[in-house]
Protein backbone atom coordinates (compact mmCIF):
# COMPACT_ATOMS: atom_id res chain seq x y z
CA UNK A 1 0.00 0.00 0.00
CA UNK A 2 1.12 3.20 -1.11
CA UNK A 3 0.55 6.61 1.55
CA UNK A 4 -0.08 9.92 0.41
CA UNK A 5 2.84 12.63 0.70
CA UNK A 6 1.02 13.88 3.84
CA UNK A 7 -0.79 10.82 5.08
CA UNK A 8 0.10 9.65 8.17
CA UNK A 9 -1.00 6.70 9.79
CA UNK A 10 -3.50 6.54 12.36
CA UNK A 11 -2.04 6.49 16.07
CA UNK A 12 -3.01 3.54 17.83
CA UNK A 13 -2.42 5.38 21.54
CA UNK A 14 -4.76 8.28 20.31
CA UNK A 15 -8.27 7.19 19.56
CA UNK A 16 -10.64 9.88 17.91
CA UNK A 17 -13.54 8.60 20.09
CA UNK A 18 -11.56 9.02 23.44
CA UNK A 19 -12.17 13.03 23.12
CA UNK A 20 -15.89 13.22 22.59
CA UNK A 21 -16.24 10.15 25.48
CA UNK A 22 -14.50 12.28 27.80
CA UNK A 23 -16.42 15.41 27.32
CA UNK A 24 -19.33 13.10 27.39
CA UNK A 25 -18.34 11.89 30.82
CA UNK A 26 -17.45 15.44 32.00
CA UNK A 27 -20.81 16.33 31.10
CA UNK A 28 -22.62 13.45 32.76
CA UNK A 29 -21.03 13.51 35.84
CA UNK A 30 -23.11 15.41 38.39
CA UNK A 31 -21.58 18.97 39.39
CA UNK A 32 -21.82 18.13 43.23
CA UNK A 33 -20.39 21.67 43.68
CA UNK A 34 -23.52 23.13 42.55
CA UNK A 35 -25.10 21.42 45.66
CA UNK A 36 -22.78 23.28 48.29
CA UNK A 37 -25.30 26.13 49.31
CA UNK A 38 -27.94 23.97 49.67
CA UNK A 39 -26.28 21.47 51.59
CA UNK A 40 -24.63 24.45 53.91
CA UNK A 41 -28.25 25.90 54.39
CA UNK A 42 -29.57 22.71 55.61
CA UNK A 43 -26.80 21.73 57.87
CA UNK A 44 -27.10 25.25 59.42
CA UNK A 45 -30.75 25.26 59.27
CA UNK A 46 -31.81 21.47 60.07
CA UNK A 47 -28.85 19.41 61.05
CA UNK A 48 -27.26 21.30 63.56
CA UNK A 49 -30.45 22.56 65.53
CA UNK A 50 -30.90 18.83 65.58
CA UNK A 51 -27.79 17.86 66.93
CA UNK A 52 -27.65 20.52 69.57
CA UNK A 53 -31.55 19.72 70.21
CA UNK A 54 -30.47 15.72 70.87
CA UNK A 55 -28.40 17.22 73.57
CA UNK A 56 -30.52 19.33 75.47
CA UNK A 57 -32.71 15.88 75.59
CA UNK A 58 -29.88 14.72 78.14
CA UNK A 59 -30.41 18.10 80.28
CA UNK A 60 -32.51 19.57 82.83
CA UNK A 61 -32.84 23.25 80.35
CA UNK A 62 -36.37 25.42 80.89
CA UNK A 63 -35.57 27.15 77.54
CA UNK A 64 -34.62 30.45 78.80
CA UNK A 65 -31.81 30.22 81.91
CA UNK A 66 -28.42 29.77 80.07
CA UNK A 67 -27.81 27.53 83.30
CA UNK A 68 -28.52 23.75 83.23
CA UNK A 69 -28.18 20.86 84.39
CA UNK A 70 -26.52 17.50 81.99
CA UNK A 71 -28.99 14.75 83.94
CA UNK A 72 -27.99 12.22 81.40
CA UNK A 73 -30.95 9.51 80.74
CA UNK A 74 -33.24 10.92 83.32
CA UNK A 75 -35.92 12.60 80.76
CA UNK A 76 -35.76 8.91 79.28
CA UNK A 77 -36.69 7.18 82.41
CA UNK A 78 -39.15 9.69 83.63
CA UNK A 79 -40.61 9.24 80.67
CA UNK A 80 -41.21 5.37 81.44
CA UNK A 81 -42.57 6.39 84.49
CA UNK A 82 -45.41 9.15 82.84
CA UNK A 83 -48.70 8.06 82.44
CA UNK A 84 -48.87 10.40 80.50
CA UNK A 85 -46.83 10.10 78.17
CA UNK A 86 -47.02 6.31 78.05
CA UNK A 87 -50.85 7.32 76.96
CA UNK A 88 -49.48 9.63 74.39
CA UNK A 89 -47.57 7.42 72.53
CA UNK A 90 -50.30 4.67 72.51
CA UNK A 91 -52.92 7.57 71.21
CA UNK A 92 -49.74 8.44 68.47
CA UNK A 93 -49.75 5.05 67.53
CA UNK A 94 -53.67 4.11 67.25
CA UNK A 95 -54.25 7.08 65.74
CA UNK A 96 -52.13 6.32 62.80
CA UNK A 97 -52.75 2.54 62.01
CA UNK A 98 -56.67 3.70 61.91
CA UNK A 99 -55.85 6.46 59.60
CA UNK A 100 -53.93 4.09 57.56
CA UNK A 101 -56.65 1.35 57.80
CA UNK A 102 -59.63 3.55 56.74
CA UNK A 103 -58.39 6.10 54.68
CA UNK A 104 -56.52 4.03 52.53
CA UNK A 105 -59.55 1.57 52.21
CA UNK A 106 -61.88 4.67 52.11
CA UNK A 107 -59.07 6.24 48.86
CA UNK A 108 -59.12 2.76 47.17
CA UNK A 109 -62.86 2.64 47.41
CA UNK A 110 -63.78 6.02 45.52
CA UNK A 111 -60.61 5.53 43.07
CA UNK A 112 -62.34 2.68 42.02
CA UNK A 113 -65.60 4.41 42.03
CA UNK A 114 -64.55 7.66 39.83
CA UNK A 115 -62.08 4.99 37.45
CA UNK A 116 -65.61 4.04 35.63
CA UNK A 117 -67.05 4.98 33.44
CA UNK A 118 -69.49 7.21 35.08
CA UNK A 119 -70.32 10.86 33.21
CA UNK A 120 -70.19 12.82 35.99
CA UNK A 121 -66.33 10.86 37.02
CA UNK A 122 -64.13 14.18 36.58
CA UNK A 123 -66.55 16.09 38.56
CA UNK A 124 -66.45 14.12 41.11
CA UNK A 125 -62.73 13.43 41.25
CA UNK A 126 -62.33 17.03 41.86
CA UNK A 127 -65.15 17.10 44.72
CA UNK A 128 -63.40 14.36 46.34
CA UNK A 129 -59.64 15.54 45.82
CA UNK A 130 -61.24 19.18 47.35
CA UNK A 131 -60.60 18.85 51.30
CA UNK A 132 -57.03 18.07 50.91
CA UNK A 133 -56.01 21.20 49.79
CA UNK A 134 -57.47 23.11 52.38
CA UNK A 135 -55.86 23.86 55.40
CA UNK A 136 -55.58 21.24 57.83
CA UNK A 137 -56.10 23.92 61.21
CA UNK A 138 -59.51 25.29 58.61
CA UNK A 139 -60.58 21.92 58.47
CA UNK A 140 -59.95 21.33 62.13
CA UNK A 141 -61.97 24.50 63.24
CA UNK A 142 -64.59 24.08 60.41
CA UNK A 143 -65.60 20.45 61.94
CA UNK A 144 -65.01 21.91 65.62
CA UNK A 145 -68.25 23.53 65.09
CA UNK A 146 -70.21 21.38 63.38
CA UNK A 147 -69.23 18.28 66.09
CA UNK A 148 -69.90 20.80 68.85
CA UNK A 149 -72.77 19.69 71.17
CA UNK A 150 -75.07 22.20 69.10
CA UNK A 151 -73.13 21.95 65.84
CA UNK A 152 -74.91 20.74 62.65
CA UNK A 153 -74.50 17.54 63.09
CA UNK A 154 -76.14 17.12 65.92
CA UNK A 155 -78.93 19.03 64.82
CA UNK A 156 -78.91 16.92 61.52
CA UNK A 157 -79.31 14.12 63.77
CA UNK A 158 -82.09 15.69 65.89
CA UNK A 159 -84.15 16.37 62.71
CA UNK A 160 -83.87 13.11 61.09
CA UNK A 161 -85.88 12.09 64.46
CA UNK A 162 -81.90 10.15 65.62
CA UNK A 163 -82.17 12.43 68.36
CA UNK A 164 -80.99 9.72 70.50
CA UNK A 165 -77.89 9.44 68.95
CA UNK A 166 -76.84 13.27 69.81
CA UNK A 167 -73.40 12.78 71.41
CA UNK A 168 -70.49 15.49 72.58
CA UNK A 169 -68.58 14.23 70.07
CA UNK A 170 -65.08 15.67 71.08
CA UNK A 171 -65.95 16.14 74.90
CA UNK A 172 -66.21 12.44 75.40
CA UNK A 173 -63.13 10.49 76.39
CA UNK A 174 -65.02 7.85 74.60
CA UNK A 175 -65.51 9.47 71.43
CA UNK A 176 -63.06 12.50 70.74
CA UNK A 177 -59.83 10.41 69.74
CA UNK A 178 -62.23 8.89 66.80
CA UNK A 179 -64.04 11.93 66.06
CA UNK A 180 -60.34 13.30 64.87
CA UNK A 181 -59.50 10.21 63.19
CA UNK A 182 -62.84 10.83 61.02
CA UNK A 183 -61.55 14.40 60.49
CA UNK A 184 -58.40 13.18 59.13
CA UNK A 185 -59.70 10.82 57.13
CA UNK A 186 -62.96 12.96 55.38
CA UNK A 187 -60.05 15.33 54.42
CA UNK A 188 -57.65 13.52 52.90
CA UNK A 189 -59.04 10.07 51.45
CA UNK A 190 -58.93 12.25 48.83
CA UNK A 191 -55.41 12.65 48.97
CA UNK A 192 -55.06 8.39 48.47
CA UNK A 193 -57.92 8.13 46.14
CA UNK A 194 -55.54 10.40 43.51
CA UNK A 195 -52.88 8.26 44.10
CA UNK A 196 -55.05 5.03 43.59
CA UNK A 197 -56.28 6.51 40.40
CA UNK A 198 -53.32 6.70 38.86
CA UNK A 199 -52.29 3.30 39.73
CA UNK A 200 -55.84 2.12 38.29
CA UNK A 201 -55.14 4.38 35.22
CA UNK A 202 -51.70 2.80 34.10
CA UNK A 203 -52.76 -0.78 34.41
CA UNK A 204 -53.58 -2.11 30.65
CA UNK A 205 -56.65 -2.58 29.43
CA UNK A 206 -55.96 -5.75 27.67
CA UNK A 207 -54.94 -7.21 30.75
CA UNK A 208 -58.63 -7.38 32.52
CA UNK A 209 -60.22 -8.10 29.05
CA UNK A 210 -57.85 -11.20 29.24
CA UNK A 211 -58.57 -11.42 32.60
CA UNK A 212 -62.50 -11.18 32.07
CA UNK A 213 -62.45 -13.86 28.82
CA UNK A 214 -60.78 -16.23 31.15
CA UNK A 215 -63.98 -16.28 33.21
CA UNK A 216 -62.67 -13.75 36.22
CA UNK A 217 -65.31 -11.96 37.95
CA UNK A 218 -64.98 -7.99 39.09
CA UNK A 219 -63.47 -8.63 42.23
CA UNK A 220 -61.35 -11.97 41.27
CA UNK A 221 -60.08 -9.94 38.41
CA UNK A 222 -59.45 -6.89 41.35
CA UNK A 223 -57.49 -9.14 43.84
CA UNK A 224 -55.80 -11.26 40.80
CA UNK A 225 -54.34 -8.49 38.58
CA UNK A 226 -55.71 -4.85 39.56
CA UNK A 227 -53.79 -5.39 43.25
CA UNK A 228 -50.84 -6.29 42.38
CA UNK A 229 -49.96 -3.22 39.24
CA UNK A 230 -51.38 -1.32 42.06
CA UNK A 231 -48.11 -2.64 44.46
CA UNK A 232 -46.39 1.10 44.23
CA UNK A 233 -49.83 3.34 44.78
CA UNK A 234 -50.22 0.96 48.08
CA UNK A 235 -46.54 1.84 48.87
CA UNK A 236 -46.95 5.83 48.46
CA UNK A 237 -50.01 5.67 49.77
CA UNK A 238 -49.42 3.06 53.38
CA UNK A 239 -45.65 5.38 53.99
CA UNK A 240 -47.38 8.78 53.96
CA UNK A 241 -50.70 7.57 55.91
CA UNK A 242 -48.25 6.15 58.28
CA UNK A 243 -45.36 9.30 58.71
CA UNK A 244 -48.38 11.53 58.88
CA UNK A 245 -50.55 9.90 61.54
CA UNK A 246 -47.41 9.82 63.37
CA UNK A 247 -46.45 13.26 63.47
CA UNK A 248 -49.73 14.50 63.51
CA UNK A 249 -50.45 17.88 65.70
CA UNK A 250 -52.71 20.62 63.72
CA UNK A 251 -55.82 18.85 63.89
CA UNK A 252 -55.62 17.11 67.55
CA UNK A 253 -54.80 20.69 68.97
CA UNK A 254 -57.37 22.36 67.10
CA UNK A 255 -60.17 20.12 67.26
CA UNK A 256 -59.47 19.08 71.20
CA UNK A 257 -56.47 20.24 72.36
CA UNK A 258 -55.67 17.31 73.41
CA UNK A 259 -58.43 16.81 75.75
CA UNK A 260 -60.50 15.99 77.21
CA UNK A 261 -58.36 15.41 79.77
CA UNK A 262 -55.46 13.72 77.84
CA UNK A 263 -57.53 11.51 75.62
CA UNK A 264 -56.43 12.64 72.99
CA UNK A 265 -53.08 13.57 73.61
CA UNK A 266 -50.25 12.44 71.21
CA UNK A 267 -46.21 12.90 71.18
CA UNK A 268 -46.60 15.96 69.01
CA UNK A 269 -49.13 17.85 71.55
CA UNK A 270 -47.86 16.20 74.74
CA UNK A 271 -44.29 17.97 73.27
CA UNK A 272 -45.80 21.03 72.55
CA UNK A 273 -47.61 21.53 75.94
CA UNK A 274 -44.68 20.41 78.09
CA UNK A 275 -42.16 23.03 75.88
CA UNK A 276 -44.39 25.95 75.80
CA UNK A 277 -46.55 25.49 78.66
CA UNK A 278 -44.90 23.80 81.55
CA UNK A 279 -41.31 24.94 80.52
CA UNK A 280 -39.71 21.27 80.25
CA UNK A 281 -38.02 21.70 77.23
CA UNK A 282 -35.32 19.19 77.71
CA UNK A 283 -38.20 16.40 79.18
CA UNK A 284 -39.86 17.67 75.47
CA UNK A 285 -36.78 17.49 73.32
CA UNK A 286 -36.75 14.03 74.73
CA UNK A 287 -40.67 13.13 73.84
CA UNK A 288 -39.46 14.40 70.53
CA UNK A 289 -36.19 11.92 70.30
CA UNK A 290 -38.72 9.26 70.94
CA UNK A 291 -41.74 10.52 68.45
CA UNK A 292 -38.25 10.44 65.95
CA UNK A 293 -36.79 7.17 66.10
CA UNK A 294 -40.67 5.98 66.08
CA UNK A 295 -40.68 7.69 63.08
CA UNK A 296 -37.79 6.12 61.39
CA UNK A 297 -38.35 2.60 62.44
CA UNK A 298 -41.92 2.26 61.02
CA UNK A 299 -40.85 4.13 58.08
CA UNK A 300 -37.82 2.29 57.33
CA UNK A 301 -39.64 -1.32 58.23
CA UNK A 302 -42.69 -0.45 55.61
CA UNK A 303 -40.38 0.33 53.07
CA UNK A 304 -38.15 -2.84 53.37
CA UNK A 305 -41.89 -4.64 53.44
CA UNK A 306 -43.91 -2.64 50.79
CA UNK A 307 -40.81 -3.02 48.64
CA UNK A 308 -40.16 -6.49 48.99
CA UNK A 309 -43.98 -7.31 48.24
CA UNK A 310 -43.98 -4.62 45.06
CA UNK A 311 -40.46 -6.94 43.59
CA UNK A 312 -42.71 -10.05 44.34
CA UNK A 313 -45.89 -8.30 41.97
CA UNK A 314 -43.98 -7.11 39.61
Amino acid sequence: MTLAPNAQLPDRDHSPDRAPAAAARARTTPPWWFMAPALLLFAFVVLVPSVRGVYYAFTDWDGLDPHFSFVGLGNFTDMLRDGDATQAVWHTLLIAVSITVVQNAVGLLLALGVNSAIKSRNLLRVLLFAPAVITPIVTAYLWRNLLGPDGAVNSLLGAVGLGGWRQDWLGSPNLALWAVVAVIVWQFAGYSMVIFLAGLQSVPREVHEAAALDGAGPVRRFWSVTRPLLAPAFTINLMLSVIGGIKLFDQVYALTDGGPGHATDTLSTLIYKDAFTLGEFGYSIALAVVLTIIVAIASTGQYVVLSRSERAAS
